[in-house]
């Protein structure tokens, strides 16, 4: 399947991915934050009743939240409110590259390498911000398949929307995610703008993350400059 090239539109596929890989930040991985508080499953269950108040995966599963209807957001399937965080936590006053600053994306690669690059470009411009460049982060694998059609931008490098300066290439990523939306396509394939060689995707639905399982640990390391290690745990 291909696009209106001659138009100048990106081409289409139809595509299928066993394995992809999104990192997830290790904290989200422990266990609830509130069950330590609690001494009896009522208290625990009063306890997520006032977290889910402010929680903006709950809000989205029950009533929306922003450009997320709750009836697009995925239950009874393996690690639902990981891929359900994926969209209800957005940037709330920046876009990233394939989503508004008020609905999210799964964000993910064909290997760990890709994602830690990833992680790793956009964690350092954090400590850059905070003037502090010591910190250790661990992060956890969340591998999943996907398959449907994705708009393909892995043979156009030079596409505006994978600019590497984010105040280029995010508005006209979001503007093809938008039209990518609306028509029904399940995501956006593109080479990575940090990791040369690599591959990303973003999933622009709940229900193109499949099969999700949690995988390996890793630990990215930065000792006083922007230079980071990293290493299996």
């Amino acid at each position: 399947m291909a696009g209106s090239e001659e138009a100048g539109e990106p081409p289409q596929i139809r595509e299928a991915f066993e394995r992809t890989v999104r990192l997830v930040s290790s904290a989200r991985l422990r266990e609830a934050v509130m069950a330590p508080l609690a001494d009896s499953d009522a208290e625990l269950a009063l306890l997520a009743e006032i977290e889910g108040a402010t929680s903006s995966r709950l809000i989205a599963e029950e009533r929306g939240f922003g450009e997320l209807t709750a009836d697009e957001l995925v239950h009874g399937v393996p690690h639902a409110r990981f891929i359900n965080a994926s969209f209800a936590y957005a940037k709330p006053r920046e876009p990233n590259r394939f989503n508004p600053a008020n609905r999210g994306a799964w964000y993910a690669a064909l290997d760990v390498e890709t994602c830690i690059a990833e992680v790793g470009h956009h964690l350092t411009q954090a400590l850059a911000d905070a003037g502090d460049f010591d910190a250790v982060v661990e992060y956890g694998e969340m591998i999943a398949s996907m398959a449907g059609v994705f708009i393909d931008l892995r043979g156009l490098p030079d596409h505006p929307a994978l600019d590497p300066d984010k105040t280029k290439g995010y508005p006209v990523g979001n503007a093809l995610a938008a039209q990518a939306r609306t028509a029904g396509h399940n995501g956006i394939i593109y080479s990575s703008v940090r990791y040369a060689g690599g591959t990303c995707i973003a999933a622009l639905w709940p229900n193109v993350v499949q099969s999700v399982a949690q995988g390996a640990m890793y630990r990215l390391t930065w000792t006083g400059n922007p230079d980071y290690s990293w290493e299996a745990i």
